[in-house]
């Protein structure tokens, strides 16, 4: 399965446009990393911790978006990208959308 951010894929041609494709979850911290991360509001530098549950996330996100396309019957997804809000104090939704797509 080809997944890129632009609107086309290199060197194929799009044969049919099949609907938007999304995978989204919902990540949160424990109480201890969110006590760790005030404390280093305090100080300055990266919120490590917080860093990886986003990466994880989107990570999750793709492939629950791959598995919608899928079902789809796509060849790819086009023009994909990433949003995200708060659902809950110190829980964050990341929803990954974009075009399922078949090539010729």
């Amino acid at each position: 399965m080809q997944i890129t951010t632009t609107e086309t894929v290199p060197g194929a041609d799009i044969d049919r446009v099949l609907g938007v494709a999304q995978g989204s979850t919902v990540q949160s911290r424990g109480l201890g990393s969110d006590i760790g991360a005030g404390l280093k509001n305090l100080v300055g530098g990266e919120l490590k911790g917080y860093s990886k549950l986003m990466t994880k996330a989107r990570d999750e996100a793709l492939e629950r978006m791959e598995a919608d396309a899928r079902e789809m019957g796509a060849d790819a997804v086009v023009n994909v990208r990433f949003e995200t809000s708060e659902i809950t104090q110190g829980g964050a939704e990341i929803l990954a959308y974009g075009t399922a797509v078949t090539l010729r």
